[in-house]
């Protein structure tokens, strides 16, 4: 519209006007208008050849207007030097900017590299083109269904394959997870559950070091002999056999109850190689006919209270008056312990039942005088807690027992395919060996926290400051209440061949038990120890890993079990929402038709449908079979050491999967 010599103002397509300084103009003409030129340019452009602007371009830095000149001739129009301006600015492999409008050819060597870069780059294109509409057509590309697994949950974002499957994904508006199920490339939904676990908590496998060295045992070579009749109580299918219990005293008036826990802690050391193979793991992960232990077997094997073997322990003597049951004192002990059986609760569960310990029925098996004071005990020492806690504690829904079955009709004894008979066993929870084994052990760790607490000397505690809803149980190094279970402090310490926090508490007890009231100077872990504070860390955040995979894959099994046993209806308990919790097996899901039915309600359902990737089920509300609840009312909470998973952790699918293919910056997409 109008120029001096430092600047113009122009009008742009809107109308509005602005200011330009004369050293950002690179062009100046009459015609055509500004729009007509771009678009004139832009199809110009491409007939540019770029091999030879690069051949004849001059050596020295030059002008785009210049050269248009010199490509075209003396009387390059305004739209012929646009298209050099646009040609030369997007060949930055050919020529190089190095002012407004001025570029400079690059060396011939950088081009030859540049342009088999290219090349090299368009045929990956190309491929992952291809690879692209194979999966929309519904078929699996052989290299994509190589790296199936990875590519779902631990992707390589810049790997052919995964942007393949984005490309796909974004094209046909499918997830990846819909896509592969319709090319068949998931082949087996319970590799997909197991492989999704291991991807993100055993990326190197679950296979142990092959060099591992040997536990030095010579601590527990000069450990006196324990003069106990001991006895463990643990499911058959239990190898880590980590606590036992003895009975001395009985008719004498004081009854001394021995609370024995495998001492691995004495042969493994703080920083040693096994200690970093279980710091590692952290826990056994626990699932239906398979387990990863959290030490190898021909380790746990050295420290397992197996019977007829006498075994390293740290024992806890509690004294108790036979009659009142006052309790009188206890005393640690590291020794050797003589394991003389391995009880089983699955075999012996119909015989020592809460008549035969009570004496309203014969009791016709071993260690019956032991098991009944023990019952006893169990039945005061839980009261005296329900006291404190202020309200009983309350088993509402029993716990399950799965057996995978081969062809034979035998229990599977190796790594699962996922297509095994499943077998459901439903067991009362709270039964009287569960609570004979339970109340020892919340003993011996409420026994040991309180001396760990007494003699300055660090632990890993778990505590509860309120049953308020919503207060969770959290670990700390402090000994603090825990009044889900109304103790005044408890850590974890009976499982040191399955839980690292344990193992870790039990090397501050053996230091208590070897140094007493120096034992701050002697254990492993001392005071506001940041090692402590990161294994909480790491532990929470894996034992919260292995129970949410336990739960994924005991649904897995419970949803296979019904196909197999061609379920298609099933009783269960209205819990809030629509969500119902089956009245004899281990699955809460929604029902459609069930959101207006109190709680507590016993309905049918009909199951429609079942995915066994998705983990999702399908049902809805047939009929009413006895209302008990009130609507929005609260069963009594739950709480013990081992607690079943609490109505908002139930696992009512479908299971989340990071599946979701969102455009991200510069137009990459993202999986």
């Amino acid at each position: 519209m109008s120029q001096t010599d430092t600047s113009a103002q122009v009008e742009l397509d809107s109308g509005r006007r602005i200011k330009v300084k004369a050293a950002n103009i690179v062009l100046t003409f009459e015609q055509p208008q500004p729009s007509e030129l771009i678009a004139q340019a832009q199809t110009l452009c491409p007939e540019i050849d770029l091999d030879l602007a690069w051949e004849f371009a001059p050596s020295d830095e030059f002008s785009f207007t210049d050269f248009a000149r010199d490509y075209y001739d003396a009387g390059a129009t305004p739209v012929q030097q646009t298209a050099v301006l646009f040609r030369l600015f997007e060949a930055p492999h050919y020529f190089r900017r190095t002012g407004k409008g001025r570029f400079k050819k690059a060396p011939e060597e950088i081009v030859k590299a540049a342009l088999l870069a290219i090349e090299r780059k368009q045929q990956q294109q190309l491929q992952v083109d291809a690879w692209a509409q194979e999966l929309i057509e519904g078929r699996c590309p052989e290299n994509i269904g190589e790296q199936l697994y990875r590519i779902l949950f631990k992707p390589d974002k810049n790997s052919l394959e995964y942007k393949a499957v984005v490309q796909a994904s974004r094209q046909s508006q499918v997830s990846p997870l819909d896509l592969f199920k319709r090319s068949g490339a998931i082949s087996s939904a319970y590799q997909f559950h197991w492989q999704r676990f291991l991807y993100e908590f055993f990326p190197k496998g679950t296979q142990f070091p092959s060099s591992l060295p040997e536990p030095d045992l010579k601590a527990t070579r000069d450990l006196p002999l324990a003069d106990v009749r001991a006895f463990s109580i643990d499911d058959s299918a239990t190898t880590e056999i980590d606590d036992a219990l003895s009975v001395q005293g009985l008719g004498s008036g004081t009854v001394t109850l021995g609370i024995h826990i495998a001492a691995p802690g004495l042969g493994i050391s703080p920083a040693d190689a096994i200690d970093h193979v279980a710091r590692n793991r952290l826990s056994t992960v626990y699932m239906p006919g398979w387990k990863i232990t959290m030490l190898p077997d021909d380790i746990v094997q050295q420290f397992t209270l197996l019977e007829g073997q006498a075994c390293p322990a740290v024992s806890l003597y509690a004294s108790y008056d036979e009659q009142s049951l006052e309790f009188k004192g206890q005393v640690t002990r590291l020794e050797q312990v003589p394991i003389e059986r391995n009880l089983r609760y699955d075999l012996l569960e119909d015989t020592i039942t809460e008549e035969t310990l009570s004496g309203q029925a014969p009791a016709d098996y071993e260690y019956a005088n032991e098991l009944a004071f023990l019952f006893k005990l169990a039945r005061h020492l839980k009261a005296k807690r329900e006291e404190v806690r202020g309200k009983p504690e309350l088993f509402h829904h029993p716990d399950y027992a799965f057996r995978l079955l081969d062809e034979n009709g035998q229990t599977n004894t190796t790594e699962p395919v996922g297509s095994e008979q499943v077998s459901i066993g439903e067991r009362k929870r709270g039964s009287p060996l569960d609570l004979i084994v339970a109340e020892s052990m919340i003993v011996a760790n409420a026994t040991w926290g309180s001396w760990l607490a007494s003699v300055g000397v660090p632990g890993i505690y778990r505590s509860q400051y309120s049953m308020a809803p919503g207060v969770k149980v959290r670990m700390s190094t402090k000994a603090l209440p825990h009044a889900g279970l109304g103790v005044p402090q408890y850590i974890w310490s009976t499982s040191p061949l399955r839980r690292y926090t344990d193992l870790v508490n039990q090397w501050q007890i053996i230091a208590c038990a070897k140094h007493g009231s120096t034992a701050a100077l002697a254990a492993p872990f001392k005071s506001k120890d940041a090692d402590l504070f990161s294994i909480i860390s790491a532990f929470e955040a894996a034992y919260a890993g292995y129970n949410g995979f336990q739960r994924t894959i005991e649904r897995y099994w419970t949803l296979l079990y019904l196909q197999q046993q061609g379920i298609t209806e099933l009783e269960a308990t209205v819990m809030r929402d629509g969500i119902v919790r089956a009245s004899h097996l281990p699955l809460v899901f929604l029902a459609v038709g069930a959101q207006n039915q109190p709680r507590g309600t016993v309905v049918l359902v009909k199951i429609t449908t079942v995915d066994l990737l998705t983990l999702d089920v399908s049902a809805q509300l047939e009929k009413v079979i006895q209302t008990i609840g009130v609507a929005g009312q609260d069963t009594p909470q739950q709480t013990d050491e081992e607690s079943a998973d609490e109505d908002d952790d139930a696992m009512t699918g479908p299971i989340e999967l990071a599946v979701d293919i969102q455009a991200g910056e510069e137009g990459q997409a993202t999986l």
